[in-house]
């Protein structure tokens, strides 16, 4: 199966029998998916995206029912499916949600039947969380993965005896490895950090569904695995009790006079504005910092917002350093085949002077 070459070239993922077999266990287990013969799990995720995220084999091994949408990735069709269907799980990237939240907002739409729903691919803004449950009555559940995974890596369920905002700390979370893959991160050289929830710094992982090659004569077999451990490219903290928390891609960090900024961390807080339908953010270059932030912003249909407002609305939740200069507001966000968002064409994009980019002054 291949990447979806978010960050760069799609590169060929080799599976085995036995790995996909044990991923399939681990989809079905409690801490995983829960999947069992009873659910009607609804998949939008293509075949050709990390196998459908293993679903399709959990569904078979499970005796679970399993709905697919073909093509019909659109808010209004995939409403009607969940109405007529009654799935009672559902996994997707967070841009499908964002579009049928919007949707299940203005519609009336029964939902009933949609306890939880899991989240991938990319970090979930925590608004887009909150507003399942607390409009919907449905809960979104954080998990992450990588097609070298199978691609199950985590899935964040709060442990036991934890409820409120305890809770909701540990939902924002990737979530926990599962008994079957070790986690670690590792420093600039690839020395071992400790497990704290502070020491920030590249995840690698390893076990019997993380895959130990590629295909093809030119995969990156050298810069993607060391001593046995897969380089995920991603960033970020682990917790003394195994949870992941990841504050964006290597290839996506905005270094800035020496210092690191989030991408994600900033996107995530501009979609909590309410104007604000979708955010990416990438790092460009800059004469006197190499790096700074460009934001780029999808307003929501009927409203409207300035780059005033929102760099005021950000400063209530990131440090003033870290608030962009620049601001292009946008008609989509570009997208992955497989609904994420496309950072080297919004870089390249820039680069060429296709986008109407506003400066703001310091504040």
């Amino acid at each position: 199966c291949y990447t979806s070459g978010t960050t760069g070239n799609p590169k060929g993922v080799a599976y085995s029998h036995r790995s996909i077999y044990l991923h399939s266990l681990q989809v079905c287990m409690p801490e995983g998916f829960g999947l069992g013969p009873t659910d009607r799990e609804l998949a939008i995720v293509p075949m050709f995206h990390a196998m459908s995220w293993g679903l399709p084999y959990a569904a078979f091994l499970s005796g679970a029912s399993l709905i697919m949408p073909d093509r019909f990735l659109q808010a209004a069709p995939i409403a009607e499916m969940i109405a007529a269907e009654r799935p009672t799980l559902a996994g997707a990237v967070p841009t499908i949600w964002t579009d049928l939240l919007a949707y299940l907002d203005t519609h009336d739409v029964d939902t009933s039947s949609l306890g939880e729903v899991i989240v991938g691919g990319s970090a979930c803004p925590p608004a887009l969380m909150h507003a399942f449950g607390e409009r919907h009555g449905i809960e979104v559940i954080h998990a992450w993965g990588m097609t070298e995974m199978s691609p199950l890596g985590s899935v964040s369920r709060p442990p036991a005896g934890v409820t409120d905002e305890q809770a909701w700390r540990y939902r924002y979370t990737q979530g926990r490895v599962p008994a079957g893959v070790q986690a670690r991160i590792v420093g600039p050289s690839g020395e071992p950090m400790p497990a704290d929830g502070t020491a920030v710094g590249e995840l690698e992982v390893r076990g019997p569904w993380v895959t130990a090659r590629y295909v093809g004569d030119d995969a990156p077999e050298e810069e993607k695995f060391r001593d046995g451990w897969l380089r995920t490219g991603d960033v970020g903290t682990l917790s003394p009790d195994g949870y992941i928390t990841l504050t964006d891609r290597a290839k996506d960090v905005i270094k800035s006079g020496g210092e690191w900024i989030s991408s994600v961390e900033l996107e995530n807080a501009l979609m909590a504005h309410p104007a604000v339908l979708e955010a990416c953010v990438v790092g460009v270059p800059d004469e006197r910092w190499d790096e700074r932030p460009l934001a780029t912003v999808v307003v929501r249909e009927g409203a409207s917002v300035t780059a005033e407002e929102l760099r005021d609305f950000l400063a209530t939740s990131v440090a003033r350093w870290q608030l962009p200069e620049r601001w292009a507001f946008i008609d989509t966000v570009p997208k992955t085949s497989v609904g994420k968002f496309d950072k080297k064409v919004v870089r390249s994009r820039y680069a060429g002077g296709e986008l109407t980019v506003r400066e703001l002054t310091a504040p």
